[in-house]
């Protein structure tokens, strides 16, 4: 899609090639990738969307940040991402947000209990991946 394309875009479209590399990326963690494949499409974008794209953004970089040992900047980026998200309905481009939402809350709270010192303990298992929902 022409990247001035993206800006009319609205969360009951549909998601463009480049969002569903994004996804895969986030669910391979590939979180700094992710990064810069949805900062293309976020750049231009307006409303929602662009909401949509700095949240997962956000989330993909605390996540980058927990990898790195960075446990400020996780805490930080993971309450960031939620703060974007929880703007929108539950589904925007296909992406199942309230439970994209409910996953990064229980990944901060995870991370809070194991503490800096204990961060590198987390249960892989809770590292959020992105849902879709066909409309």
């Amino acid at each position: 899609m022409p990247a001035g394309l993206e800006s009319t875009k609205t969360c009951e479209d549909s998601p463009s090639g480049q969002l569903l590399l994004g996804i895969r990326q986030f669910n391979a963690a590939q979180w700094y990738e992710c990064h810069e494949t949805l900062e293309l499409l976020w750049i231009p974008a307006t409303g929602d969307v662009r909401n949509l794209y700095q949240g997962i953004i956000q989330l993909a970089i605390a996540l980058h940040h927990w990898r790195n040992g960075n446990f400020s900047g996780a805490i930080s980026l993971l309450d960031g991402g939620v703060g974007y998200l929880s703007t929108l309905p539950h589904t925007c481009l296909w992406i199942d947000v309230a439970e994209l939402i409910r996953q990064a809350e229980f990944v901060k709270k995870q991370l809070e209990s194991l503490g800096k010192s204990g961060m590198a303990e987390l249960d892989v298992g809770c590292i959020p991946k992105i849902v879709t929902v066909s409309a």
